[in-house]
């Protein structure tokens, strides 16, 4: 909080009410533009209010990082009921979120962020968390900035699932296009397949707007109950 003080208008800081309901907007951010969405909260008690939101940042597929605090290092794995003490914070998050890491010492904040950010959009996309200990934060330290970590490459297709794939659609007599979350970042070839088919395509609930309920194409699962008998 001090630090975004300090960077003054360069970063928009929003304080909600409640952790949960900053969880989902950081998750509500991440869906509607496709960039990661940041949120912070206090340990313990503030992650697992926050809980609700990161699984359902997991179920979307959403990239959402949140920081939070951590009780002072000495204390940590010893059971004493320290202010916001949970057993193992760091194993929870690990245990349903994409990703959990601790920063021990700020010199490692700025690596630890980069490969934070490399988790979030790899593979399938998901919610990663970073910690960093109440005394470790109040240290001063030298940090040096670190190069930006590569995003790693979107897998290669499969050209014979690409084939049996077009095999099968090329003989389907009256083809329906099914879409989830996964389908978000490809609208337009979506789109584009579907009108050449002139298939309808139902959105299972995370791949609404994949194609708009405006189209012509774009029909809703009651109708696609409809259609499928067919």
């Amino acid at each position: 909080m001090d630090a975004l003080q300090r960077a003054g208008n360069r970063v928009r800081v929003i304080g909600p009410r409640h952790e949960q309901t900053a969880g989902y907007m950081a998750m509500g951010y991440a869906k509607a533009t496709g960039r990661p969405g940041v949120f912070s909260v206090v340990p313990g008690p503030g992650v697992l209010n926050a809980g609700a939101a990161l699984c359902t940042a997991v179920a979307m597929d959403a990239p959402v990082l949140m920081l939070t605090g951590q009780m002072p290092s000495s204390f940590l794995g010893r059971g004493r009921g320290h202010l916001h003490e949970l057993p193992d914070q760091m194993a929870t998050l690990n245990s349903f979120i994409k990703w959990a890491g601790r920063a021990p010492r700020a010199a490692e904040a700025p690596a630890l962020i980069g490969e934070a950010f490399r988790r979030m959009p790899g593979g399938r996309p998901g919610p990663v968390s970073v910690e960093m200990c109440w005394d470790t934060m109040a240290r001063r330290t030298p940090v040096e900035p670190v190069e930006p970590v590569p995003l790693p490459a979107p897998p290669e297709p499969d050209p014979e699932a690409v084939a049996e794939a077009a095999t099968l659609i090329a003989e389907a007599r009256r083809p329906m296009i099914t879409v989830d979350s996964g389908a978000q970042p490809a609208s337009a070839e979506v789109q584009a397949l579907a009108e050449a088919l002139g298939a309808p395509v139902a959105a299972f609930r995370n791949g609404r707007g994949v194609v708009s309920a405006d189209h012509a194409l774009g029909v809703n699962m009651a109708e696609a109950w409809e259609l499928w008998p067919w």
